[in-house]
């Protein structure tokens, strides 16, 4: 039985000016999820999480969020969520125990539970030996543990996380993921974005992708993926244009994208036995193939297939610096 949604966003609507950023946007994150918004730089996804998480008012739109009305509640709505920024947004002066007793004390939280939930916190991200260590002393892998632990201080029921592991290397990447899990196994939702595709495909229940100001494609990792073909074949050739006419002329051929250099090609057949005729094809109209690759479709090539475009981290669109608040530093 699935269980029911804790943030449900219908027909949401947000512009700059005359410049329209969010179309219509509807769509729901189920409570005990991680669930993450995917998009290129001005899709429009930076604009809807600011209004989630209360930086941007609300135009139009009906907005949920833990039961809560965000345009008549949203101080409710901002004690339910904790939110981890892209940026850090650590005191270099303060110790990591430091950080989060001014935290629990913003929040007014009692002495005694303050205390105890700093060290819960500290143990859940494996800092207690770094407890009384000035945060400018941390690797950037432990900055944002701590960060997720401030997020976290005052039991909040969403967890937004933007970007939580940009600049980290591989190795600690892959230990964040074990910390989100394990926030995620404790009952908080995580509402994640991310740039990386293997982060959002391991640790993502669904996945909603965004372009243009709209959801263009929602389900869960496998789903998105089945939803491509059998197979997917990148072909780099000596005339792309004429190539993808040809291509096109295929039955089993479905989807053709532009990727790099060249063309990506879903298939509704193995691509083992379809990718020689492929070839012969291109070859009989004095198109040469210069490289080729065939595979199980990828998160990647979904994206690629939806928004015509390949996730870089790129920097932050324009749609962003129309919402950046960089005075509202936590939740």
């Amino acid at each position: 039985m699935e269980s029911p949604p804790i943030i449900e966003v219908s027909s949401l609507f947000h512009s700059y000016g005359e410049t329209e950023a969010v179309r219509g946007v509807s769509f729901s994150v189920r409570e005990g999820e991680i669930f993450s918004l995917l998009g290129p730089n001005g899709a429009g996804k930076s604009t809807v999480i600011n209004v989630l998480i209360t930086l941007l008012p609300l135009q139009k739109g009906i907005v949920t969020i833990a039961g809560y009305d965000l345009a008549r509640d949203p101080a409710h709505v901002r004690r339910s969520i904790g939110i981890v920024f892209q940026e850090v947004t650590l005191d270099r002066d303060m110790t990591c125990r430091e950080i989060l007793e001014f935290h629990g004390r913003l929040y007014q939280m009692p002495g005694a539970e303050r205390k105890a939930r700093i060290e819960e916190l500290l143990a859940l991200v494996e800092l207690e030996g770094k407890a009384d260590t000035l945060t400018r002393h941390l690797s950037g892998g432990m900055k944002r543990r701590l960060e997720i632990a401030r997020g976290l201080m005052t039991r909040p029921r969403i967890l937004f996380l933007d970007e939580p592991t940009i600049g980290l290397d591989p190795q600690t990447r892959r230990r964040m993921w074990d910390y989100i899990r394990a926030v995620n196994g404790e009952g908080t939702t995580i509402f994640l974005t991310t740039h990386y595709m293997d982060e959002a495909d391991s640790l993502s229940d669904r996945i909603s992708i965004m372009d243009h100001g709209t959801i263009v494609t929602t389900g869960t990792g496998w789903e998105l993926k089945n939803r491509l073909g059998e197979d997917v074949i990148y072909l780099e050739t000596s005339d792309n244009t004429r190539a993808r006419d040809v291509l096109l002329g295929v039955p089993d051929v479905g989807d053709l994208g532009e990727k790099s250099h060249g063309l990506l090609a879903t298939v509704r057949k193995d691509g083992t036995f379809l990718l020689p005729v492929l070839i012969e094809r291109l070859n009989s109209e004095g198109i040469r193939v210069n490289a080729v690759n065939l595979k199980k479709p990828s998160l990647d090539d979904v994206f690629v297939h939806y928004t015509g475009r390949e996730l870089r981290d790129e920097g932050r669109g324009q749609e962003t610096q129309h919402a950046g608040t960089a005075g509202v530093r936590s939740k």
